[in-house]
């Protein structure tokens, strides 16, 4: 059994879906599917049971999955005690905005508990560019949300969040119990730079053009809102400042948590940053 045909397994076992996992390994379905094919000849045992509902793990494929996930976690442990060894003792990690997410918070003690040698900086940038520097190489690996452009990029969906709007307490849609984008087609949207992201700006304006301010920050966000009247998306989860309350969006997808890195590198320390992040995300 190869590494890599162990983490093409954990994959597709995590998504239970073929075409899902090929999609995260960044690679088409043909090749995946023969990869499981040869490992299930290789272990003389069927670990997915395949049919038109679905895919699921065999009592073997369950048993693999957690040794597979075991051997593959002291793998990057071995990498990374070799890259910090090496001299390569520093990782630049790109965040972006609102950095108080507690999954990140997990994230930052599993890593230091794992690498206490190795040290992190940390580059928060602001919602123009959602990469947070990687086409620019400012930063090794980034975390931050979707859906951006991942040409060149290697990306890991962490979570999804459900999202809102935010309103002034005082507007007469705060007090609807759910609102649609359409309850919305007359309003003024916080709107980001020229030159953001065209499809981090389509995600954040509901799939329109929209008019409104320009913010840059978070933090411009709920001022827009409480100072003008402006509307826009943001996580249900945040707790909106005094004159503020958000209202859920029943029709638009979830906000993607997701970790990304230059496609190609092979850093350890990166490849362990990402392995972490799924389980403290997980959690």
């Amino acid at each position: 059994m190869e590494l890599r045909t162990l983490r093409y397994f954990v994959a597709v076992a995590e998504e239970l879906h073929f075409g899902r996992a090929a999609v995260r390994l960044h690679m088409s379905q043909p090749p995946l599917s023969r990869a499981i094919k040869q490992l299930e000849t290789g272990l003389g045992a069927t670990l997915f049971d395949r049919s038109s509902a679905g895919v699921t793990l065999t009592p073997v494929g369950a048993v693999l999955l957690d040794e597979a996930r075991a051997l593959l976690d002291q793998a990057d442990r071995v990498r990374a005690r070799v890259a910090t060894a090496a001299g390569a003792t520093t990782i630049t990690v790109g965040i972006l905005g609102d950095s108080t997410d507690p999954g990140a918070t997990r994230l930052a003690d599993a890593y230091h508990r794992q690498h206490p040698h190795v040290e992190v900086r940390i580059r928060e940038t602001d919602l123009t560019d959602p990469t947070c520097g990687l086409h620019s190489g400012l930063v090794d690996v980034a975390l931050t949300r979707g859906p951006f452009d991942e040409t060149g990029l290697s990306v890991q969906e962490l979570r999804a969040d459900p999202v809102g709007v935010l309103l002034r307490t005082d507007d007469p849609l705060a007090r609807r119990s759910s609102l649609k984008l359409a309850d919305l087609a007359d309003r003024r949207w916080f709107l980001f730079p020229e030159g953001a992201d065209p499809l981090w700006q389509s995600y954040w304006n509901g799939g329109e053009t929209r008019e409104g301010p320009v913010v840059r920050a978070v933090q411009e966000c709920r001022q827009a809102v409480l100072w003008n009247g402006t509307v826009g998306m943001t996580l249900l989860d945040h707790e909106p400042a005094e004159g503020l309350t958000v209202v859920p969006l029943t029709d638009m997808p979830p906000s993607r948590v997701v970790a990304a890195w230059n496609e190609g590198d092979t850093n350890p320390l990166i490849r362990s940053f990402v392995q972490i992040a799924i389980a403290a995300y997980r959690s």
